[in-house]
């Protein structure tokens, strides 16, 4: 039995690696990742290139000169004794991007403020001059109660603070965790978990469909069992995916790796350390107290607290786990596929069934989605354990800390029911591969089931 499935993986296999399509998809999928990590960088560097000049014009009051700090690529130019009406039609002509008018009433209505531009300025622009006036207007309002030594006192009182999140096990080590960190895998693990599951079982169906419809099927029948023909081609399939995969993830980091060592030139990542150096001789110059931290050693450090946490993450069970779930949830939703397929005899017909198994697949990912937000709920939990689900889910809530209870149940259920599918599939698959011009339905179906033999 196993000689006769290994060679109907190895044609499933070398069959679909020697497509054209397959080719061409590894290849460009790859160029598609490393484009959407590079291209974001360039648009980056290119918006920080984007010099802009701000003409302030101040109504009457002249408390917010100065205030709104310059930056790399804003420039605010206070006016005297010109109007907005003199300069509103004109202002693009001096070399202004925009006009930002504060009117007198801005400490008493906060929204007494506008910017004329011909362009819809950029949030990061809107969000630094809001940041600048608040912080102002509170100082101006804290004036009006006569304190002695206000800025001395605010500059003592403004304090940022930074959780550290320490994860204390059953034996009682602790570990510095980050939910940064954990999200961010969770929502990786889930997606792509969605994305294998559902995209390889479709191919399974459609491989199944072809097939059935060339009558190739017929002559595969006479020398293997049709369960020997149906997981054989689910295994190929899942080996093909597999190497696809693999060779997405090795070409995506080269490529992104190579883009981005052409596009950060050196004279980039030496500004960098430049700015940072400065900074750094500017916080030796401080006056520190044993009990502060400077902001600059704070900021550099974070990269490396950043690396840290993730490196406490539990790899070896997320890799593992990842691992299982992945052939468990692929076996379980490709003999469906492979049910649907040998009931029908083209794609269009597939409708009808699809949306069943659709259904547990999407809403394993929304709860994959919300599980970041709130991995503890009992939404997350059921779905995590439930096995049309708990591939997608119980990997986004791994990096979050799952109970071994939890996961072993989980786990044990998936077994049970990806062989329970696969032997119903096969039962299906068995008559359905066979069935020619027949409009199948799910009544159908299921008297292909109950049938013995």
């Amino acid at each position: 039995m196993m000689n006769k499935v290994s060679v109907i993986i190895k044609r499933e296999y070398l069959t679909r690696v020697r497509k054209k399509s397959f080719i061409i998809m590894t290849i460009l999928a790859p160029l598609l990742m490393a484009l959407l990590i590079v291209v974001p960088t360039l648009l980056m560097m290119n918006q920080e290139q984007d010099y802009k000049k701000i003409a302030v014009i101040e109504d009457g009051t002249d408390l917010f000169r100065g205030k709104i700090g310059n930056t790399k690529n804003l420039e605010f130019v206070y006016l005297e004794g010109i109007r907005i009406s003199d300069l509103k039609n004109s202002f693009e002509q001096a070399g202004y991007y925009g006009i930002l008018y504060i009117s007198p009433e801005i400490i008493t209505t906060p929204n007494a403020i506008q910017l004329l531009s011909k362009k819809q300025p950029p949030i990061g622009m809107l969000e630094h001059i809001e940041k600048s006036l608040e912080k102002e207007i509170e100082k101006q309002k804290l004036k009006a109660y006569d304190i002695e030594d206000l800025d001395e006192i605010m500059k003592n009182v403004e304090t940022r603070v930074s959780i550290q999140t320490i994860k204390i096990d059953d034996s009682g080590n602790v570990k510095e965790t980050s939910t940064g960190v954990a999200m961010a895998l969770a929502y990786i693990g889930g997606f792509l978990m969605y994305m294998l599951v559902f995209m390889f079982g479709a191919q399974v169906m459609r491989g199944v469909i072809e097939e059935k419809t060339s009558r190739v099927v017929e002559v595969i029948v006479s020398s293997v069992k049709p369960v020997q023909l149906m997981m054989g081609k689910i295994i190929g399939i899942a080996l093909v995916g597999l190497t696809q995969f693999l060779i997405w993830v090795f070409l995506t980091i080269a490529i992104a790796g190579s883009l981005k060592s052409t596009v950060l030139q050196k004279s980039d990542l030496q500004e960098l350390s430049r700015d940072a150096a400065r900074s750094l001789m500017a916080e030796e110059t401080r006056v520190q107290t044993a009990t502060s931290i400077p902001e600059t050693d704070t900021r550099i450090s974070e990269f490396g607290k950043l690396f840290e946490t993730a490196m406490n993450q539990p790899w070896g069970l997320i890799i593992i786990s990842f691992i299982f779930y992945f052939i468990t949830g692929y076996l379980l939703y490709a003999s469906i596929f492979a049910a649907i397929g040998s009931a029908v005899d083209n794609e269009t017909e597939t409708q009808q069934f699809m949306l069943p198994v659709t259904i547990p697949i999407i809403l394993g990912l929304m709860v994959a989605m919300g599980t970041m937000q709130n991995p503890e709920s009992q939404l997350s939990l059921w779905c995590s354990i439930i096995p049309l689900t708990s591939p997608i889910v119980m990997i986004a809530r791994i990096p979050f800390g799952v109970p071994y209870w939890q996961l072993a149940l989980s786990m044990g259920l998936m077994v049970v029911t990806f062989a329970a599918f696969v032997w119903m599939a096969a039962k299906i698959y068995r008559t359905g591969i066979l069935m020619y011009g027949k409009k199948t339905s799910w009544k159908e179906m299921w008297k292909w089931l109950r049938y013995s033999g």
